[in-house]
């Protein structure tokens, strides 16, 4: 605790927004590089002759390799402290986009989605930990504003990225180029390495890692923790149907043009991220981070319904969209919040590899159920399961609270 609480005490605005801003751009190539395939998928389905089920199934198979990854890492970062583990990570990425465009068969984009879901398994444990442990406590509600802010500008990066890529050249060059992006921001936070360094002694002793695999795994057997874990597993399938196939659903819906449908994943994450910059300062109050999630993603499920069963023109489906999207953004530093009050102390790369393994698997199941009724032309349905989604996530982040106000009665007794 106290070398932890040192290097809190330790930090200034200047360090610590260089800290931020070196995370935040690593989380976005993460983000990126989770949304590279999707835009490129009418190229892929007629490269592959493969449907909207199995290219569908090539996420899942990134997302579940992910989840793994994620939840073991927690426990790497714990011991052997976050650089080496996030340098990993971003290799890997740039690693698998070589290989998606070098691919000669459906089988070998699944074998790259596997390098890809090791990569990306490694960020939100990674990230959390050198939040926690290195940025001041009253720069944390403004660090995980950034954090989503720049994840969700990643993958506002990646379609306006690949396909302009795509049409002026082909979808190899636009994935090839996706890899060398990886790499660069690798170099630039290879030169930045000072900044991302982290005492492997301190976090030995601030976890507990000498204290046997009983005190190593213990955090498991807070309800909280699996709470915190279903909320993320039902906000991934939100988010996996607004990147895959809700723009072409609504599309589809309301006879939207496909320069307007193109840009509705690109305003929904840009709208997003400005979401975020208010949820950062309404973030600065914890006791009420429930109450900005359930208003948020309340807001966005009513827009849902509205996009599917209402009857407009099709130059209001990017606003819609860009509306959802920074509801659901200002709900973002406060969805972090959630974790942050339900981690023990000294327990983050652990906690946030276990709660943020349901982001994974949420992506992992979404685009099997989705990608089948896109495929049935069940356009309608796709956009209602959307607003459903985000109902119960309001219910969750409720649950949330309620168990941890149960567990902490005990305490107090």
């Amino acid at each position: 605790m106290s070398s932890s609480n040192a290097t809190t005490a330790s930090t200034t605005l200047g360090s610590d927004a260089k800290l931020i801003g070196l995370v935040g751009l690593a989380h976005a190539i993460s983000h990126f590089s989770q949304l590279v395939l999707p835009p490129l998928f009418p190229w892929l389905k007629d490269a592959f002759n493969v449907s909207y089920t199995e290219l569908g199934a090539v996420l899942t198979v990134f997302f579940v390799v992910s989840c793994v990854v994620q939840a073991a890492s927690g426990f790497v970062v714990d011991k052997l402290g976050p650089r080496p583990v996030l340098f990993v990570g971003l290799g890997m990425l740039g690693l698998a986009a070589f290989g998606y465009a070098l691919a000669q068969s459906y089988w070998m984009l699944l074998g790259c989605a596997v390098v890809a879901g090791v990569g990306n398994g490694v960020f939100h444990p990674v990230d959390y930990t050198l939040f926690n442990r290195k940025v001041a406590p009253t720069r944390l509600g403004h660090a995980y504003s950034v954090h989503g802010i720049t994840g969700s500008l990643g993958w506002a990066l990646a379609p306006a990225f690949v396909v302009p890529l795509a049409m002026a050249f082909s979808w190899r060059v636009a994935l090839a180029s996706a890899g060398v992006l990886a790499v660069v921001v690798l170099l630039i936070l290879w030169a930045n390495r000072s900044v991302l360094s982290l005492e492997v002694k301190a976090v030995h002793k601030a976890t507990g890692a000498d204290g046997g695999a009983g005190s190593e795994f213990a955090f498991l057997k807070i309800p909280a923790v699996w709470m915190c874990f279903g909320f993320f597993f039902f906000y991934a399938m939100a988010l996996s149907v607004v990147q895959t196939f809700a723009p072409a659903a609504a599309g589809r819906l309301h006879a939207v043009p496909v320069t307007l449908i193109a840009i509705c994943l690109t305003v929904y994450m840009v709208a997003s991220a400005a979401g975020m910059v208010v949820g950062g300062f309404l973030a600065s109050d914890p006791t009420r981070c429930e109450r900005i999630v359930g208003a948020g993603f309340g807001v966005a499920a009513t827009i849902a319904l509205v996009l599917a069963l209402a009857d407009f023109a099709p130059f209001l489906v990017p606003v819609m969209f860009g509306a959802m999207g920074f509801a659901t953004g200002i709900a973002g530093p406060s969805r972090d919040l959630l974790v942050k009050r339900s981690t023990p102390a000294n327990a983050s790369g652990r906690v946030y590899g276990v709660v943020y393994a349901g982001l994974d698997i949420g992506q992992a199941v979404a685009p099997l159920i989705f990608g089948r009724l896109m495929d049935h032309g069940q356009y309608a349905s796709v956009i209602v399961g959307l607003a459903v989604v985000q109902g119960v996530l309001i219910a969750s982040a409720f649950n949330v609270r309620r168990v941890r106000r149960e567990a902490l009665v005990p305490a107090s007794a």
